[in-house]
């Protein structure tokens, strides 16, 4: 079977003289041929090199020329990158599932503010620096984040004090973290709609109380916009304004930025809203008695232990009470749900605990579309998970997101590539009810277990079912149909 090549913009920015491919489930850069010197004396770093060793950094390698001439030579390469000599082949490391800012909670987004700013920080006794600080340079193995863009890297002008990236950075990290702060607007919204982060004039029309524009001269938020005006009047690039005579003196001036800029974000790492009683079993005891929670972990963990999926899609995972189990027998989880909060605090847990789940805030019943060319959740989904859990999320698909249930399961099937773990509620059960509200209740008077057993099998076949005591819920082990 021929390699597939396929053109994608993870995970790095446009660049004229680099492309990253898919070549047969690798991914691999072609760079051109005079950034050769650069690129050997990034990955030789030792910077690179240490961030690489504790899985900071992505792993990065030359293809040997076997595979360099099977990638170039394929007759999908792209005739428009002419000379095939004049380019070299990079493979970095995989990423299990590529995510990015406008899916993250803000938890996240501070931890990769914290790793692009120790990179920056440890670079500058080789003389290099980071020169562009955004968010999409940094991707999620797990809950651990992991810089993915070399050529992100550059060679610093010795004397020079400043850092460009600056102004990026309090767009990209500060600022919305800043308004997640003050005004709890979630950091993974902001970046839907501007991939680059909030511009201070955006910021200071979020600040429309008197007492929130009484800031201090000097904020990450007013510093760009004091900048801007600055190169504006002086039709100079203010990142040449002041070399030092001295290059010590310089790093010295970019230390005290760098430590500047790390205790502004600890001062915004997002408070903690976890109480006492948030716990797995306060949260899930309120649709379920005991002993029906009992028969459903059992059900979940007998399908996770027969079928061992590698990778597993939980949807709507609320407190990741089954995306931990799944763990347990070796899967590596990506856990959804479109409440940022519970995001945030499953994140919390899992980098504390070191678990293999990769918490994202994504609605299943409208998934995150493609943003600024970064691929959409189901097109970076799609049969990329051999189980997907569906635990007491459907019903809320039907009442709340008005999703047609054949829909709903087509979609689980397009995920998986092995089974689907389904729980049916009935339009009788309590939690139903809660949901219709002031909804015509009669509109879900077909709905039943006959009904939901007809509607999976078009995708899946029933291995088995299981009700929950005398509840008006059931669990189905679902496995997908042979195309």
């Amino acid at each position: 079977m021929a390699p597939n090549i396929l053109p994608t913009s993870l995970p790095s920015l446009p660049d004229l003289d680099a492309r990253l491919f898919v070549f047969d489930g690798r991914l691999i850069r072609l760079i051109h041929n005079s950034y050769m010197p650069k690129v050997q004396a990034f990955l030789n770093s030792r910077t690179v090199r240490e961030f690489t060793e504790s899985s900071r950094f992505v792993p990065t390698r030359f293809l040997d020329q076997a595979s360099r001439e099977e990638f170039l030579s394929h007759n999908s390469f792209p005739n428009r990158l002419g000379n095939k000599d004049a380019w070299i082949a990079l493979e970095h490391g995989s990423v299990p599932f590529p995510a990015s800012a406008h899916e993250w909670p803000p938890e996240m987004l501070h931890a990769a503010g914290k790793l692009t700013l120790e990179l920056a920080n440890a670079l500058l006794s080789e003389g290099r620096g980071i020169k562009d600080a955004i968010p999409y340079n940094i991707l999620f193995r797990g809950s651990e984040a992991v810089f993915v863009d070399l050529l992100s890297l550059e060679e610093r002008e010795p004397r020079d004090p400043a850092w460009l990236a600056y102004a990026q950075f309090v767009r990209a990290f500060l600022l919305p973290l800043m308004a997640y702060e003050k005004f709890g607007l979630p950091t993974h919204q902001v970046f839907l709609t501007r991939p680059g982060g909030l511009e201070p004039s955006e910021f200071y029309h979020l600040c429309n109380q008197p007492q929130e524009r009484r800031a201090p001269a000097v904020t990450p938020d007013s510093l760009p916009t004091r900048f801007r005006f600055a190169v504006r009047e002086s039709g100079a690039l203010l990142h040449h304004c002041r070399p030092k005579k001295e290059p010590a003196d310089s790093r010295t001036s970019l230390k005290l930025l760098l430590k500047h800029l790390s205790g502004m974000l600890v001062t915004l790492t997002p408070p903690s809203r976890r109480s006492p009683r948030w716990s797995d079993y306060m949260i899930l005891q309120r649709s379920y008695t005991p002993e029906n929670l009992s028969d459903k972990e059992a059900f979940v963990q007998n399908a996770i232990a027969h079928f061992r999926p590698k990778r597993v899609l939980d949807v709507g995972c609320n407190t990741g009470h089954f995306s931990t189990l799944a763990t347990r027998y070796g899967a590596s989880v990506v856990a959804i749900d479109s409440d940022s909060l519970v995001v945030g605090e499953l994140w919390l847990r899992t980098y504390a605990e070191k678990l293999d789940i990769l918490p994202l805030v994504v609605n299943f019943s409208s998934p995150t579309p493609a943003v600024d060319g970064y691929p959409s959740f189901l097109d970076r989904a799609r049969g990329a998970f051999d189980a997907v859990l569906m635990l007491a999320v459907i019903h809320h698909m039907q009442v709340i997101g008005g999703i047609p249930l054949s829909e709903i399961l087509a979609r689980a099937a397009e995920l998986t590539k092995g089974i689907c773990v389904a729980e049916f509620v009935g339009p009788s059960d309590p939690f139903f009810q809660s949901l219709l509200n002031d909804r015509n209740d009669r509109s879900y008077e077909w709905l039943n277990t006959q009904t939901f057993e007809a509607a999976c099998r078009r995708q899946f076949k029933i291995i088995a079912s299981h009700r929950l005591g005398d509840s008006h819920r059931w669990l189905y082990l679902l496995k997908k149909k042979a195309r």
